[in-house]
């Protein structure tokens, strides 16, 4: 029997089943209650339209994974979307930052410590969009595990890391979207 991809609703239940696992609330009500609690995840932007510029946008199917990250994530109380300043970064997230209503806040992929000490301060659930050499690098700034490099035609990790208010971190891998690697 073939094997099939899980579906973005799926996904999105794994993502709240492990965090049950490692002990972070689910509810945004009961998250805002602890204050300390911070959930960070981290996806590097959709596949890109070669355009022959430093910032392409994203392509059709970068436009699709955009859509179903938005689709994964619609139900884990994202409060926070961050991005680079680049094209595909803020496309990726602006599908999830629109269904939620939540502006998106830029911030410097050339100083992820900062980001990192920034999220680790401010409670609640972000979702960090990065590039191929900086979400496993803000994965291991954070405390987490950044496992293998991401290829260059890799789109399709998500990282999902609680922060407890002791400062224990727990970074799960998960997969969204089509794969993208062959």
């Amino acid at each position: 029997m073939p094997s099939r991809s899980p579906t973005p609703v799926a996904l999105a239940r794994l993502a709240s089943l492990a965090l049950l696992a490692f002990g972070a609330t689910t509810s945004p009500t009961l998250l805002s209650a602890q204050q300390e609690t911070v959930v960070v995840y981290l996806v590097r932007h959709a596949e890109r339209a070669e355009d022959g510029t430093s910032d392409p946008p994203i392509s059709e199917a970068g436009r699709e994974r955009a859509s179903v990250l938005a689709l994964t994530l619609r139900d884990a109380g994202v409060t926070r979307v961050h991005t680079t300043d680049l094209k595909r970064t803020r496309q990726t997230g602006a599908p999830l930052a629109e269904r939620l209503g939540l502006g998106v806040e830029a911030y410097d992929p050339k100083d992820l410590p900062a980001l990192a000490a920034r999220l680790r301060a401010t409670p609640g659930r972000h979702l960090v969009l990065g590039h191929s050499n900086t979400t496993p690098a803000l994965a291991a700034a954070l405390g987490g595990e950044p496992g293998e490099p991401i290829a260059e035609n890799e789109y399709d990790r998500l990282y999902v890391m609680v922060i407890t208010p002791q400062g224990a971190v727990t970074t799960t891998l998960l997969r969204y979207g089509a794969p993208s690697r062959p």
